[in-house]
């Protein structure tokens, strides 16, 4: 099958073109700065990569653009196209698998804007002018909550009365499943083991960061909780912390509480901690023996060895841990410095060189009862497989 993928920001258009029979990438693409003076598009296919500078006005017209693109470059007739497989963030839990979006769904779907109003809001009118635009293309929607639905009630609530659950849906969510669903899948088939006899803990370390523990190919815990912000340290959000702070901070320190949240979102985290949230020089500066970068670092991997301890009394054990993202994938000293201590505890052994070589999924001694893998994360290749699975088996 031919599928489209796309993940529509509020002012941005991704996507790629997948075919799923040999799960080849076809083309590619952004579009960026849609409704400012000045919009970026991006395209890539066999043998072409463009970049250019226009206006974009309107999504509408951003995707005007990305078909034209299809026609020009003879990449492919929408008319063939197979599906179109949308990502939106949040499903509640209304929505634990890929759904056929009608205009009933919509409907239904819009009622979840107010748990992730930065994300699903573009995400549904991505998916709005695809319907208006291509009426004739079946659109799916894939949703990052989904693949945490299966968590168990005892993972999910929080101790708040009940009401708050019952009536405002206050529970935790989970969120980059897609990653962690494809990377746990894609560790199976390394070990040459079915993914149901398995027991792993999978972490998503980006800018974005959140850690799961998966058992028998389902997510029974996950670090990010009712939103994005709970769990891991990230590039500009703090994760954990005492909920008290936040009425220290607006009876104390004079900030509203769309201050807060913007503190502790776009303020915090690494970027917080030393001024920068990209990884990489981070890691430059700490060489460099900058105290603020060093501590950064060190808290970044202190939270995750405490989720994995936690996973691990979770599952009672583990098979393997799984590094992805981009810092997982990319930033060796983090590896070994999560690994660092819990040879002995829990039998994770690091092959040193391997791991500093960065090139092979294998990152363990033959003798280390516990696999550890890096596994390239492909969010994208996900949605167009469970969207053509779907096609197949609505």
């Amino acid at each position: 099958m031919t599928i489209l993928v796309l993940n529509a920001g509020s002012s941005s258009l991704k996507w790629k073109l997948y075919q799923t029979g040999t799960q080849t990438l076809l083309a590619s693409g952004l579009i960026e700065g849609i409704g400012e003076k000045t919009a970026t598009i991006h395209l890539d296919t066999t043998g072409l990569h463009q970049k250019q500078e226009t206006t974009v006005s309107s999504h509408q017209e951003a995707f005007k653009h990305l078909f034209e693109a299809f026609t020009t470059h003879n990449i492919v007739d929408i008319n063939t196209l197979s599906g179109v497989g949308h990502r939106v963030v949040h499903g509640g839990e209304m929505f634990n698998r890929p759904t056929i979006i009608t205009a009933e769904t919509l409907k239904v779907l819009k009622t979840l804007n107010a748990l992730a109003p930065l994300h699903n809001p573009a995400n549904i009118l991505g998916i709005e002018t695809v319907m208006q635009y291509a009426p004739h293309l079946t659109n799916i929607a894939i949703f990052d909550t989904a693949f945490h639905q299966s968590m168990p009630e005892v993972a999910y609530r929080y101790a708040l009365p009940e009401r708050l659950y019952e009536e405002e849906e206050i529970r935790r969510y989970g969120f980059h499943g897609t990653s962690h669903k494809y990377v746990a899948q894609q560790a199976a088939s390394l070990l040459n083991k079915p993914l149901e006899t398995l027991k792993l803990i999978t972490l998503h370390l980006g800018n974005g960061a959140s850690a799961c523990a998966i058992n028998a190919g389902e997510s029974v815990d996950t670090s990010m909780g009712f939103t994005p912000l709970e769990g891991l340290v990230m590039g500009t959000r703090s994760g954990d912390l005492d909920p008290a702070i936040l009425n220290y901070l607006t009876q104390n320190c004079n900030m509203s509480a769309d201050d807060v949240t913007k503190l502790l979102n776009k303020e915090s985290g690494l970027k917080g901690l030393c001024g920068d949230n990209d990884m990489r020089t981070i890691i430059k500066k700490a060489e460099n023996h900058n105290k603020k970068a060093q501590l950064a670092l060190d808290i970044f991997v202190y939270r995750i060895k405490k989720y994995i301890g936690a996973y691990m009394a979770v599952l009672g054990g583990v098979d393997a841990i799984v590094f992805t993202g981009g810092i997982g994938e990319h930033a060796p000293l983090v590896r070994s410095k999560v690994i660092e201590g819990l040879e002995n505890l829990f039998g994770f052994h690091l092959d040193h060189k391997a791991n500093t070589q960065n090139t092979a999924p294998f990152i363990h001694l033959k003798s280390s009862p516990v696999a550890l893998l890096v596994i390239e994360t492909n969010e994208e290749l996900q949605i167009a497989l469970e969207t053509a699975e779907k096609l197949v088996k609505p």
